[in-house]
């Protein structure tokens, strides 16, 4: 199958799941929200909390056994899995506009994970991740395609964790309003930038440099 095939279907796998998830929101919205999203969020209960946590865990599954049925390479599928992962985040938001008319704006404050804390912050935030992570896996199916494994070392993949895990301490500072039921009022943009920079930045030197 050629790299243009294997992008489409990935890019379809995406948004029809993007989709399933979206209605699934809908159906919790009108359940605990039938007014409109808004925080401070009703707490679930335990057996509705457990159910959407294991969902969440499943969801992040299949993809990956989707991608691990498709390519034999880890590379390949970590890649793979980027670009699912973002197609699938990006038209979440796109379909939840077109059927709840939500969100409002793209700084409208959203809850985005629930592992191991909930993790809140501006819908804009996920989407620029998003948009990130499709790039970043594109090219590297690519390259992949034409027989060019790239040399991602220990020191490229720590620095990459460390992004990462700042950009999601970023997202568990105003999570934390879940927690006492309140409303977030600030996002911290300096941690979140510093940790898109600096892993965006690093596989962009270390993607060149290994071509």
């Amino acid at each position: 199958m050629s790299i243009k095939k294997q992008l489409f279907w990935l890019m379809v796998w995406g948004v029809a799941f993007a989709y399933i998830e979206a209605a699934i929101v809908v159906y919790l919205r009108e359940i605990y929200y039938p007014d409109g999203f808004v925080f401070p969020v009703v707490i679930a209960e335990t057996r509705m909390a457990l159910t959407e946590v294991i969902r969440e865990l499943a969801t992040l599954l299949i993809i990956w056994a989707t991608v691990n049925l498709t390519y034999q390479m880890l590379q390949s599928k970590m890649a793979a899995f980027m670009v699912i992962f973002g197609v699938w985040d990006i038209f979440y938001y796109v379909f939840l506009k077109v059927i709840l008319n939500w969100p409002e704006a793209l700084n409208s404050w959203d809850i985005l994970f629930l592992i191991p804390m909930p993790w809140v912050g501006p819908v804009w935030a996920p989407i620029v991740v998003s948009i990130g992570l499709i790039y970043a896996g594109i090219a590297i199916l690519i390259q992949n395609e034409e027989g060019h494994f790239l040399d991602f070392g220990k020191k490229f993949i720590l620095l990459e964790f460390i992004a990462g895990t700042i950009i999601v301490v970023s997202f568990l500072i105003p999570g934390y309003a879940v927690i006492t039921e309140s409303v977030p009022n600030h996002f911290p943009f300096y941690l979140f930038w510093l940790g898109f920079i600096t892993g965006f930045g690093a596989f962009l030197y270390q993607f060149h440099r290994s071509r």
